[in-house]
């Protein structure tokens, strides 16, 4: 009788214990230490408090910057959006402080609103409004939101057309853009309330889908170059999740979004390598393991559980994987390494393969950032 008992004892335990590692593997609340989303998320908000505004995404580079650039702001927004998930008043104090000189002695280093790529600064003070309730943040960022859908007078044919067509006249059919204009325009929606900007935001994401996505959802980087680059991609899946994320449930155009959404998460699955990381060129397994675009596929799946569109125990275990692998890449001086440097489109493989793997570049740092705002919210 005791000798039955410590076999249904012994697999009790078993059974309890395997429960509790599949609970694990999806539970995106509990992490070991040093690996939390708070002491991450810390991190590498202090380290861009520390960092100077630069001429590039590249931290290394010594040029003098002109203006702020794309990818610095969205890690100042990641940055924002953690101070906001942890309700850290102080932080949130010292990265208001970093906007104050654009209105006086560093004016010049606010973006002209000419460029996807420059607009989407409109999302940090739209962010900063937000949080603080200022209105000049609130008139600044909406100058960007606006600009976005205002034809210039020296605009070309091709930017009159797509004007004509109710798109915005940045309009370029890049995957890139559908960050860009996503979370400039959603930023804009979350101030003001007004439809129009979401609205804005949906149009134009439905087009790029509806021109761009393959067959198995994901993105070439461009109809020349065929090749699945992950931070492109990165830059549509997180773009997909920020418009979701504040787009109201009975928007007309959500089903078509969330169709497209899951339709990518889907095929991301299964190029996810054993380790939760993602490649420089998706699904070609001879490409080296990239940290921009697996933590901006990682956003957009936290995100994705965290509203109830995604499958917990799929997606949540996908995304915790791919955390506590992207957590690895930091070095001691807070610094995302094996970030891909900016890259153009090319018709050539090796030109992906051979990309500079940059250390401490905001496009970088900043999905790190934004997955450590999702995962406390």
């Amino acid at each position: 009788m005791k000798h039955m008992l410590r076999i249904v004892f012994f697999f009790a335990i078993i059974t309890l214990a395997s429960a509790c590692r599949t609970q694990e593997n999806h539970d995106l609340t509990t992490w070991p230490e040093g690996y939390t989303p708070l002491e991450t998320g810390l991190r590498l908000a202090e380290k861009y408090l520390a960092t100077p505004h630069k001429s590039s995404g590249d931290v290394t580079s010594m040029e003098e910057p002109t203006q702020i650039v794309y990818s610095e702001a969205c890690t100042w927004l990641g940055s924002l959006w953690f101070a906001d998930a942890t309700d850290n008043t102080d932080l949130l104090a010292r990265l208001e402080e970093r906007i104050i000189p654009l209105g006086n002695e560093k004016q010049y280093l606010l973006p002209p609103p000419n460029h996807v790529d420059n607009n989407v600064f409109g999302s940090v003070p739209l962010e900063l409004h937000l949080q603080t309730g200022e209105k000049k943040y609130l008139d600044l960022g909406l100058y960007y939101a606006d600009t976005q859908w205002t034809l210039p007078e020296d605009a070309e044919s091709e930017e009159k057309a797509y004007a004509d067509r109710g798109y915005t006249w940045q309009t370029r059919i890049w995957i890139d853009d559908m960050f860009m204009i996503t979370a400039v325009q959603s930023q804009a929606y979350r101030a003001t309330g007004d439809r129009k900007y979401i609205d804005r935001a949906a149009k134009e994401m439905i087009l790029y889908l509806d021109t761009i996505q393959l067959e198995n959802g994901l993105f070439y980087h461009s109809p020349s170059a065929h090749f699945a680059w992950g931070r492109g991609n990165g830059w549509m899946a997180a773009g997909m999740a920020e418009i979701l994320r504040a787009m109201p449930a009975d928007h007309p155009d959500r089903s078509r979004i969330m169709k497209g959404y899951k339709k990518m998460m889907a095929t991301l699955l299964q190029h996810q390598a054993e380790d939760g990381m993602w490649r420089q060129v998706i699904n070609d397994p001879e490409f080296w393991k990239e940290t921009s675009s697996t933590a901006m596929f990682t956003y957009a799946m936290i995100t994705g559980v965290k509203n109830g569109w995604l499958d917990e125990e799929t997606y949540g275990a996908a995304a915790r994987k791919a955390w506590l692998s992207l957590v690895e890449y930091i070095d001691d001086n807070n610094n995302v390494t094996e970030v891909c440097e900016g890259t153009g489109t090319s018709d050539d493989r090796m030109h992906y393969m051979n990309r500079k793997r940059n250390t401490g570049d905001f496009h970088g740092q900043a999905p790190m950032l934004w997955c450590a705002a999702a995962l406390l919210r």
